[in-house]
């Protein structure tokens, strides 16, 4: 049998009132800030399955725009977040959209910043827990568990082994990676989810690769 830790039985220090549709929510949202690498100024939040419909009584739709704010899901302002969006002059809009056969407790946020644009879709899973499955519709696996480092580039070789050349020289362990691309030779991205700190002088070394790649650094959320 799975062993059962104290927070699935407990849960998560959370604002509620579910753990799935409202603190699970929140960190979708949090997710999605990270992913984007900037504040949020425009969200376009489709919700799926039981989000969709059931988000009214969960009060989804409010704890996902209080991730998108930054906030985490113990964070008291929850609550308020509608109104803090409004006061922040956070642009959003929410539809019920159909994704397929996934996780009931689905959402696709396609968020933009002032310079950035991203487009998200993941799940809560219960008690709290997500899971990110696609970014800009390459296939992921991104639960919050790890630091993970994000690399999107033109699809060459070598690329993979001087990203991991690069971490290995810093001692950066390498738990999960996960390389995605639409066709051969066109957009790739690289997951790498890491069980130490990816440091600024790493991601300056990735970012540097190709003449320039996108890369970033997401903290565990």
């Amino acid at each position: 049998m799975p062993q059962i830790s104290a927070f699935d039985v407990v849960g998560p220090i959370m604002v509620g009132p579910s753990s799935s549709h409202t603190a699970g929510a929140v960190r979708l949202g949090l997710a999605a800030r990270r992913i984007l690498g900037e504040p949020v100024t425009h969200a376009d939040i489709g919700l799926h399955g039981s989000f969709a419909a059931t988000h009214w009584g969960h009060r989804t739709d409010v704890a996902i725009l209080a991730g998108l704010l930054g906030m985490s899901m113990d964070d008291s302002r929850i609550p308020q977040a509608k109104e803090l969006a409004d006061a922040a002059g956070l642009q959003y809009a929410f539809q019920t959209v159909d994704l397929g056969d996934v996780h009931p407790n689905s959402v696709r946020m396609r968020v933009l910043g002032k310079e950035n644009s991203i487009e998200v879709v993941g799940a809560s899973v219960g008690g709290g827990r997500i899971c990110i499955y696609e970014i800009d519709r390459f296939e992921v696996e991104i639960d919050g568990s790890y630091t993970v480092l994000l690399a999107r580039y033109k699809d060459q070789p070598g690329v993979v082994a001087d990203i991991t050349r690069i971490l290995a020289s810093y001692g950066i362990n390498i738990a999960f990676m996960k390389v995605s691309r639409k066709t051969r030779g066109s957009d790739a991205l690289l997951v790498a989810e890491t069980d130490d700190p990816i440091v600024d002088d790493v991601l300056e070394l990735v970012r540097q690769l190709q003449g320039g790649i996108v890369a970033r650094r997401l903290p565990r959320f």
